[in-house]
């Protein structure tokens, strides 16, 4: 049963406000532009760049900003298009029977209520800033494909993540945009007055506001909450102004809001989760404001936090997706309760119960207090999120269950996957639909359907695989020159970017977070090597990407000592560096570069998912055996470097570089520069499509929707 308040009929007026300004036969693009399903369905995004390719870029590939900015006259002439209109009747068409599917139930009693501090959806909805994101993003889009009853709790940042801009030196700089909410694919959730409904959060001394609102992710609805109300002051406001802020008192009254706001919202809107699935530790205050319901609702003797909590924990699952200790953040008591101790006092708990329960030692009054202890207290399940990941996991935490041997901790692993429609190409989607079948992406966890890559011509898969190539050329091309001039460049230098990349070479794929574990610096750990791989006639290309967080000084270290050391190679046009890596640039890289190359220092990769998209595409992983590529690799779908860890970090570094070196001038490019006659790379495509059958349906999230409802969602006490 669908709630009265949870804001339809607030996106059904919206939706209305657009059709009136655009003429009849174009009425339908209003609700498509404000469901996210367009974005993955065959044919949505070629709708608005058919309308108007550059003016639709210029938005954000956000269609509602389009809509509402293009000029009358362009639309009347869209209008008349009668190519653009059997487009939008088909994607229409195929979004309204996508929406009228019955629920299927997950195993859980009620709603999935997944609260998460950062979702990727789109582009077009700046809240996110990596891989924790756009796997939450990937879980709330795969939840509407299986039409699972799921709902998403987050908050809405008006300024979103940083964006990222190079000086001449490579030294990082950031800088923030505010994001015009009047014209995101979201509404305010109004309550019966049809007032914006609201809640409140204790923070610091005060009542901190918070508004809701909502955003279509195909059938699945994310909860947005957003402090920017007049009844906050300056300091309050700021509280859902910036993801991840660098204010550690910020980031917990953030926590506060995701938390506790997200429970009393989901009251509010009289939506009752069957079951709270927390991601990562931010949200962990859920479970204290249930056991305040709970507290509240008994009579007579009050039962203490622990019985409370107890009881609660059997609507509680939890991931934990790091075992680097700043994804695991702590706080002195002082700290956390300045920011937290109010709201801790008017739920009735005790300070001292909410203290042990969030340090590793309950006993302990000067350990610091982490919210991921916690949540794992407060959760019926804990899960990593890849096999190896598992096995990590259970050590770090093993300090939490002091009477068991690690391989008895609790701790479990969901393997991540990523959302197929997403992120495989389309034209790699339509070749593989010609040889899989109708609707095969919602069945994309069957092994079975992956067998029929053997069937597919080597011309044609080649060629698909030469279109992705050459597609990511063009972006490297117009994007480094924009990047050149942007930094003040020798104009000269600007105009080589536009012979940048060679559509015929080797691309070698290196983007991701900068933080120093990733070891972007052994790709330059013997320059002459990496030089010999480079230039030559049969070249290799390196596009590099990724942002280092604002107050990591050392992985804005690396970043810069790349840029010193790309000079020095004389080969300004082979290898570069993308600025201000997101959702926009993301799936053409993973898409057309024909190497994945992932190189952390083991054991810190808790899964990762980028490899995963480029395979998807045809890509091959050259990476160390960590993370999920422990249980991908099976020898012939890719490359591994050994992921065993030595005592001696530097010793591991040359070894793991001369590995990565060794494969590439010995394997890597003799394979891909190997041809037949027909200049087809026989033994390239027989790797690539091992690779296709072994990881296209153990690694999508079809596969961990499936994993989470049967073996996470359906446990119970």
């Amino acid at each position: 049963m669908i709630p009265r308040f949870d804001g339809s009929r607030d996106m059904r007026r919206a939706i209305d406000r657009l059709a009136r300004r655009l003429p009849e036969p174009l009425e339908d693009l209003a609700s498509i532009s404000y469901n996210y399903l367009w974005s993955w369905t065959p044919g949505g995004s070629e709708l608005f760049s058919r309308i108007d390719a550059h003016r639709f870029s210029l938005s954000g590939s956000n269609p509602v900003r389009f809509l509402w900015n293009l000029p009358e006259r362009d639309l009347l002439r869209a209008a008349t298009d009668k190519d653009l209109l059997e487009r939008l009747r088909k994607v229409s068409r195929r979004m309204d029977n996508d929406m009228r599917r019955p629920t299927q139930r997950t195993q859980a009693s009620g709603p999935v209520a997944f609260f998460c501090a950062e979702f990727g959806v789109h582009p077009s909805m700046p809240v996110y800033s990596g891989g924790l994101g756009v796997l939450a993003g990937d879980l709330l889009k795969e939840a509407s494909d299986q039409a699972h009853d799921v709902v998403g709790v987050g908050l809405l940042y008006r300024r979103g993540y940083f964006h990222q801009r190079m000086d001449t030196t490579g030294w990082q700089h950031e800088y923030w945009i505010e994001a015009d909410t009047d014209q995101l694919p979201a509404v305010r959730v109004r309550g019966a007055d049809g007032a914006p409904l609201k809640v409140t959060v204790p923070v610091w001394d005060g009542e901190l506001v918070a508004q809701v609102w909502r955003v279509n992710v195909g059938r699945t609805p994310l909860f947005l909450l957003d402090a920017e109300l007049a009844e906050n002051n300056p300091l309050e406001r700021w509280v859902s102004a910036r993801l991840y802020e660098g204010s550690r008192e910020i980031r917990l009254a953030q926590y506060a809001l995701l938390g506790i706001g997200g429970v009393r919202a989901l009251d509010a809107m009289g939506i009752t989760p069957g079951l709270f699935h927390l991601n990562e530790g931010h949200p962990a205050l859920a479970s204290l404001e249930i056991a305040s319901q709970m507290s509240s609702q008994l009579t007579g003797n009050r039962r203490d936090l622990g019985d409370l909590l107890e009881v609660g924990r059997d609507r509680f699952v939890f991931t934990t997706h790091t075992p680097v200790s700043a994804g695991n953040e702590t706080y002195d008591p002082g700290e956390f309760f300045s920011v937290l101790g109010r709201a801790v006092d008017e739920m009735g708990l005790s300070r001292e119960e909410v203290a042990s329960l969030s340090r590793v030692d309950a006993m302990s009054t000067s350990e610091p207090l982490g919210l991921s202890r916690l949540a794992i207290r407060c959760s019926r399940t804990t899960n990593a999120v890849s096999r190896r990941h598992e096995e990590v996991a259970r050590e770090m935490w093993r300090p939490l269950f002091s009477e068991v041997e690690v391989a008895d901790v609790p701790i479990t692993h969901v393997t991540n996957g990523v959302h197929l429609p997403t992120w495989m190409a389309p034209n790699m989607r339509a070749l593989l639909s010609e040889f899989f079948g109708p609707d095969w992406e919602r069945h994309a966890h069957d092994p079975g359907l992956w067998n029929h890559v053997d069937e597919i011509p080597d011309v044609d898969l080649w060629r698909v695989r030469c279109e992705l190539r050459l597609d990511l050329v063009e972006l490297v091309r117009r994007q480094i020159a924009v990047d050149r001039l942007g930094r003040g460049e020798d104009i000269a230098y600007a105009e080589a970017a536009f012979a940048a990349f060679d559509p015929t070479h080797l691309t070698v794929g290196f983007a991701r977070r900068l933080a120093t574990y990733k070891r972007l610096d052994l790709l330059f750990h013997d320059v002459d090597r990496l030089r010999r791989i480079i230039d030559n006639e049969q070249g290799t290309q390196f596009v590099v990407a990724g942002k280092a967080h604002p107050l990591d000084e050392e992985a804005k270290n690396v970043a810069r000592n790349m840029f010193a050391m790309k000079r020095g190679l004389d080969t300004p046009n082979r290898l570069v560096f993308l600025e201000d890596y997101d959702l926009r640039v993301a799936p053409q890289l993973v898409a057309g570069c024909d190497v994945w190359l992932n190189l952390p220092r083991p054991p810190l990769e808790a899964s990762g998912t980028s490899g995963m998209k480029a395979a998807l595409n045809g890509g091959l992983n050259l990476s160390v055996l960590d993370g999920w590529w422990c249980e991908g690799y099976n020898g012939q779908n890719g490359w591994a470097i050994d992921g065993s860890v030595l005592d001696d970090p530097a010793a591991q570094d040359e070894r793991d570089a001369g590995a990565f070196y060794d494969l590439m001038e010995n394997e890597v490019k003799p394979l891909f520069f190997t041809r037949d006659s027909n200049g087809i790379p026989t033994g390239w495509l027989t790797r690539l499509r091992a690779s296709l059958r072994s990881l296209g349906p153990h690694f999508c999230a079809t596969r961990m929707s499936s994993d989470y409802d049967e073996r996470i969602y359906g446990q119970s006490h």
